[in-house]
């Protein structure tokens, strides 16, 4: 009967803390603590608690009773005070956990949720100040970034065709025409220096080819980590020609091949130059030490002919370049090499240059921003004349930029900003973007984001995503499979993730400061008038 009532209250315990309302988190609680239901329904559970626990002292009380000697009776006080003891170590286990616990918000009047939390809706500026806020920020670039991008696209032919001529055209990847990509390319720059995105494919030498390993692929083994990843698989020749695997004698002579093409090609070893170490498929690390040690190269032929200096910015990312001129003046170039997939504008890339979540050598990252570029530039076509969606971006980009420079980098990147407003560009009727209402989808673009860091969820705007225009002709397979989610790395990734909501929330906080800081105030009082989104198509 010991044995007995011991696991009685073993059970009671148990029950206690299992039931304890702070042994479960209110990360999805929306009904107030005073909800009178509610309250009954705790008041009810608590006296069945009472009542069962009444019953069980009573059974307890007449097995001791009934127990004799003493060594029964003090190993009835062991065990119970040692489940004493485990109760009070969860409940102060308990009190130091939850408070780092995040919580969905609960909003007041003010906009301030019940964990301290500024939501994005209470987030109200003047449409004045937020106009020549805009005037005073953005518009000197929209003529300066012209300028640039005629500066960079003319420096880069030049690159690339001195880099052709340092590269064996038989034996080393073929170096095809760049791609503009980024805030400069797709006029929403908003800071100095100016930054320009390029993208270089790059050509297997023939007879060599690409085959790839596409994540939506099913026949492929991609980690479910690895969204938005693929492999790219070096097919080695004489797959269709018998001149590799044939003697043909010393005088007989393939038409397609030149006998000493295979021979050279034997002896450099392509697969052991290009690829991870005993596999056929493209090595970033390999690539990239390769396209570094190749633009030395080319930047030495050219160097002579222009009146600046070159640098990499990283070590690490061998197409991160700095120009730095006379003047102190600096352009910074992101050159990113990238293998073009199959006929689409769609490239696999060996690195975003804001990303370094993906560590495999061999899975090089989908990137799908020239099908985002064309959307940009479709979209006005139905939008409003000189809709406000650009000044969105270009404010909550700009805000992002100072508050990290305020406290420090975060995993938030301009990237997942432009992600969010093409969503609500998609979403939302192409009326509700008139220059007029700049301040409200402002605070809707805040608020998409606000919502999609609570919770873990941004999808890519391009992949599996039915809303986009086929006139931006996206490839079948893109546009059929599952959504990625790009913020799904933060779902194990806590610290990132704490430190992720609270930049965001320190953007919230200060919205008004910064706008306030960098307008300028006019004599009558007044921010300035309504003035005209610049044309990004």
């Amino acid at each position: 009967m010991m044995q007995g009532a011991i696991a009685r209250v073993c059970i009671v315990v148990a029950a206690a803390i299992l039931n304890h309302p702070l042994f479960f988190s209110n990360e999805n609680t929306t009904i107030p603590e005073q909800d009178d239901v509610l309250l009954a329904r705790m008041k009810e559970h608590q006296e069945k608690l009472e009542a069962e626990q009444q019953r069980l002292e009573q059974e307890i009380a007449n097995v001791e009773q009934a127990l004799t000697g003493d060594q029964d009776s003090y190993g009835w006080y062991f065990w119970s005070a040692l489940c004493l003891v485990i109760f009070l170590t969860i409940e102060v286990c308990r009190q130091e956990i939850v408070p780092a616990e995040i919580h969905d918000p609960v909003e007041d009047e003010d906009g301030y949720s019940s964990a301290g939390y500024l939501s994005a809706k209470a987030v109200a500026l003047d449409k004045g100040v937020l106009n020549n806020f805009c005037k005073t920020c953005f518009l000197p670039f929209a003529h300066e970034s012209g300028r640039v991008r005629e500066f960079v696209e003319g420096f880069a032919d030049d690159l690339l065709e001195a880099l052709r001529s340092v590269c064996d055209r038989e034996a080393d990847l073929e170096v095809e025409d760049f791609v503009g990509i980024g805030s400069v390319f797709e006029s929403w720059r908003v800071c100095k220096p100016a930054t320009c995105d390029l993208i270089v494919p790059f050509a297997p030498p023939q007879p060599y080819r690409f085959q790839f390993q596409l994540w939506c692929d099913p026949s492929t083994d991609n980690p479910l980590d690895l969204q938005g990843c693929g492999r790219i698989q070096l097919i080695k020749p004489n797959g269709d020609c018998l001149c590799g695997s044939t003697n043909l004698g010393d005088d007989m002579l393939c038409l397609l091949h030149n006998r000493n093409d295979f021979d050279k090609l034997d002896e450099l070893t392509l697969e052991e130059r290009l690829c991870a170490r005993d596999t056929a498929y493209l090595s970033k690390d390999q690539i990239m030490r390769w396209f570094q040690i190749s633009v030395t190269k080319a930047w030495g032929q050219i160097s002579h002919k222009y009146d600046f200096e070159l640098a990499f910015r990283n070590l690490d990312f061998p197409g991160a370049l700095q120009i730095r001129f006379r003047s102190g003046k600096t352009v910074v170039l992101n050159v990113t090499p990238a293998i073009q997939f199959e006929d689409s504008n769609a490239y696999l890339i060996s690195h975003f240059p804001s990303d370094t979540s993906n560590s495999s050598d061999i899975h090089w990252q989908l990137s799908l921003t020239v099908y985002e570029r064309n959307l940009l530039k479709h979209l006005p076509k139905i939008l409003p004349t000189n809709s406000c969606h650009i000044y969105c971006l270009q404010i909550v980009s700009f805000l992002h930029k100072k508050q990290t420079a305020l406290t420090g980098r975060s995993a938030l990147t301009n990237y997942h900003i432009k992600t969010a407003l093409l969503h609500l560009l998609l979403s939302k009727p192409p009326s509700t973007w008139q220059p007029q209402n700049l301040d409200h989808r402002l605070q809707d673009l805040l608020s998409f984001l606000q919502k999609s860091l609570e919770e873990k969820r941004l999808c890519h705007v391009i992949v599996g995503n039915p809303r986009v225009p086929i006139e931006i002709q996206i490839p079948i397979i893109f546009r059929t499979a599952e959504p990625i989610n790009l913020f799904r790395p933060l779902v194990l990734q806590r610290q990132i993730y704490a430190k992720m909501v609270e930049h965001f929330q320190e953007i919230i906080r200060n919205t008004s400061v910064l706008v306030q800081e960098y307008t300028p105030h006019l004599p009558n009082g007044h921010a300035g008038h309504e003035l005209n989104s610049p044309d990004v198509s």
